[in-house]
């Protein structure tokens, strides 16, 4: 028998800090146990061949949702094997009660273990949640989250007051929630900055800045003018609204000293307000996130009309490449894809059309085609967006996010000369359909492996779903 269960010979390796170096890797019971310039092919019970071929760290995709439009079991199933495509071997699944999901409201005592149970055994890549905390009574949940692996948490600054669509569905029957306004923003976040404070790993807020009282009136405007196309959309939901959210997020932020995560911001105003004000304060804890769509469509370039919805909506040519600038200075901390796999085509109404789509099984090719081909983002910069930083920023370091030895073995193998254009099939998703259609992307996944186990390989998907939950935040290593 040899020494390693699997070795990986002759590739390039993005290592932590950003160094490319020749490297070899030994596997061991899941495990990286072994970097070095030459081991030996007869030392592996398996071998795989990296020459002329980037090894990096699997993606840590920390903006998901499982189970939101589809039944849990199914999504999780489908959309965790489309995720291999990308390189990504972690997922971070936002839930709430309320509208979709489950569709029902209570206490997370009773919902996070059903939520688990239907999880288990559906998964290709390993998994952790981010829970919304909906309801008064599931504010004094949150300690006893934190104890079950759950160390971050979400806020949706636009349910407040808004009116979600043109048949009147107001936030409150949409969300199952009571008192949804800043003060309960305010609470949560007392609480989080509190189990933060107790040095268990870092214990995290992420929030969806968009100010409810702006849309409404945008979107009355809009509506009112016949608006019924994406860039309608973006005017409905303009980025004066995320900075308007992100003001008031700031302050409350300051106030309680809670660690906050910036989802998704579409916007180089957006990012630029939160660089800002971290930059300015002493301790500040504040993390910056966009998403590939963000940084890869636009409102007037994306296939199937209104398959491009989503919240917040795509911008512009222009606030493309700002948030790539924004990108290279080092202003934004991670890239993910808020992945929402939606079963059918949505229907030719904008306010009808529900928001979101899949693109996990994009994380790697769009940051090594956009932004390591075509803009000069160097592969640490890749692999420290993709990987290291949300693994950092979501409690999971350093179990993952880097090829080091002791690490879990997360590894994709990447040709960075494989060039595809993009359909729905090649995605592996249950999704009919990909606002990504027809881009051609350079640079994709070859072989994804999860915890040492060969996962995908070349277009196809030869594991088993064997991913496991994530119990947050990792402390010395090991899951608390």
């Amino acid at each position: 028998m040899g020494r390693f269960d699997t070795v990986i010979l002759g590739g390039t390796a993005v290592l932590p800090q950003g160094s490319v170096v020749r490297a070899d890797i030994g596997i061991r019971d899941g495990k990286i146990v072994a970097m070095a310039d030459q081991l030996n092919a007869s030392d592996g019970e398996s071998i795989i061949d990296a020459r002329d071929r980037i090894v990096v760290p699997g993606a840590v995709d920390a903006h998901f949702h499982l189970g939101i439009y589809r039944p849990l079991e199914d999504d999780t199933r489908s959309e965790t094997g489309s995720a291999l495509v990308g390189g990504v071997t972690t997922v971070l699944s936002y839930f709430r009660t309320g509208k979709d999901y489950l569709n029902r409201s209570g206490p997370y005592r009773e919902i996070f273990p059903e939520v688990l149970d239907r999880v288990r055994g559906n998964a290709y890549t390993d998994y952790g949640f981010h829970l919304a905390i909906m309801t008064n009574a599931q504010l004094e949940e949150i300690p006893w989250l934190v104890q079950h692996g759950v160390a971050s948490f979400k806020y949706y600054m636009f349910y407040k007051a808004l009116t979600l669509n043109a048949n009147s569905t107001n936030a409150a029957a949409y969300t199952m929630a009571d008192t949804y306004d800043l003060g309960h923003l305010y609470r949560m976040m007392t609480i989080i900055a509190e189990e933060n404070a107790k040095n268990r790993g870092r214990i995290s807020l992420s929030i969806h800045c968009e100010n409810a009282e702006l849309i409404r009136v945008f979107i009355e405007d809009v509506k009112q003018a016949g608006g019924n196309d994406l860039k309608a959309y973006s005017d409905a939901r303009p980025a004066l609204s995320e900075s308007l959210a992100i003001a008031e997020a700031l302050v409350l932020a300051e106030e309680t000293g809670c660690p906050m995560n910036f989802l998704h911001l579409s916007s180089s105003r957006a990012v630029r307000d939160v660089v800002r004000w971290r930059n300015s304060k002493a301790g500040a804890n504040a993390r910056t996130e966009t998403t590939l769509h963000h940084l890869a469509l636009t409102y007037d370039k994306t296939f199937g009309g209104l398959n491009g919805k989503v919240n917040p909506p795509i911008r512009d040519a222009k606030e493309v490449e700002a948030l790539w600038q924004a990108v290279l200075r080092g202003e934004v901390d991670q890239v993910v894809s808020d992945h929402a796999a939606i079963p059918d085509e949505k229907p030719n109404d904008l306010w009808e059309a529900h928001a979101g789509f899949g693109g996990t099984a994009l994380l790697y090719p769009v940051l090594i085609s956009e932004g390591y081909h075509k803009r000069g983002l160097s592969l640490g910069q890749v692999v420290n967006l993709a990987s290291a930083n949300p693994a950092a920023t979501m409690g999971l370091v350093p179990q993952k996010g880097m090829l080091a030895v002791g690490a879990d073995a997360d590894i994709a193998i990447i040709d960075l000369n494989q060039e595809k254009t993009v359909t729905p099939q090649l995605l592996l998703s249950a999704q009919p359909f990909t606002p990504f259609e027809g881009m051609v992307i350079k640079g994709w996944p070859v072989t994804t492996l999860v915890r040492g186990q060969l996962q995908y390989q070349n277009g196809d998907i030869v594991g088993k779903p064997t991913g496991q939950f994530l119990s947050r935040p990792v402390v010395n290593g090991v899951e608390q």
